[in-house]
């Protein structure tokens, strides 16, 4: 979707903004003690009360059972869409969880994950969280109007692979959205090695695009136990994993971050 009236940015903007509010209060409520189906119940309720609603809640793609829960919560080995009923016992001290939030508001949508230590975490997971966020931020540099979607997949798996050495997942990504959740082009976080592997990867940035980019690291093995559109998708070798998403718009001039705020989230909470 290509963005062009000030009515479509604005409405854009004031989407991704919800999912920063979201994001921000719930850094007040994680914490050790705290199960999944609370922090997905804290999720809907703060979407309520913000007049928008979950666009990841009964998601249907073909082949899987509708999406169970308000927000995708992913720990430790899972690296994404997971749910708040994968994991039944209460968040601990060193882990690491990972919160996707979907919004709609008033016709747009916002969709942006932060990745959060709980109480304290190891020296590799601080790493691999640092790692994430200095990725996503290189990566967003690179998305500059008239240049290939390939710059961004180069500036992430720099970041990720030659310099940190973890892993990105393949097979995921990022993806173009605005009034539907998932719309082309495919961003993928790692550079092609054969022709036919990423056909967007040489389109260049338009402006007026609006794409959610989301880097998705392992501290080990970037192999995963199910297909891309399933859930949940656990690393195989069960290595830690983070993952960051931002909502991005390509202007005439460079790019603006939708999700900016997100910028200011802690790493660590509770």
């Amino acid at each position: 979707m290509i963005v062009k009236k000030p009515s479509q940015v604005s409405g854009a903007r004031a989407a991704a903004m919800q999912v920063c509010r979201v994001h921000e209060a719930l850094t007040d409520f994680l914490g050790a003690g705290r199960t999944l189906p609370e922090v997905d119940a804290f999720v809907g309720q703060t979407l309520r009360s913000l007049r928008s609603k979950s666009c990841f809640l009964r998601y249907r793609i073909p082949g899987q059972r509708p999406f169970p829960s308000h927000s995708c919560l992913s720990l430790n080995e899972c690296v994404v869409h997971g749910t708040h009923l994968d994991v039944e016992r209460p968040l601990r001290d060193g882990d690491v969880l990972s919160v996707d939030i979907g919004v709609l508001h008033k016709g747009w949508i916002g969709d942006a994950a932060w990745t959060y230590g709980i109480v304290d975490v190891s020296d590799q997971a601080r790493r691999l969280m640092a790692v994430g966020v200095e990725s996503l931020r290189r990566g967003i540099a690179a998305m500059q109007p008239g240049r290939p979607l390939i710059d961004w997949a180069r500036a992430v798996q720099a970041c990720v692979e030659d310099e940190a050495e973890f892993s990105l997942v393949r097979g995921l990504g990022g993806h173009g959205y605005g009034t539907s959740l998932h719309s082309p082009p495919f961003v993928s976080n790692v550079v092609p090695t054969t022709p036919n592997e990423w056909p967007d990867a040489f389109r260049v940035f338009e402006p007026g695009m609006l794409l959610a980019v989301e880097p998705m690291l392992a501290a080990g093995n970037h192999e995963v136990t199910s297909e891309p559109l399933s859930w949940p998708i656990r690393t195989v070798d069960g290595g830690l994993t983070a993952h960051y998403e931002a909502d991005v718009l390509i202007t005439d001039e460079g790019h603006e971050v939708l999700t900016a705020d997100m910028f200011n989230l802690p790493d660590l909470v509770g």
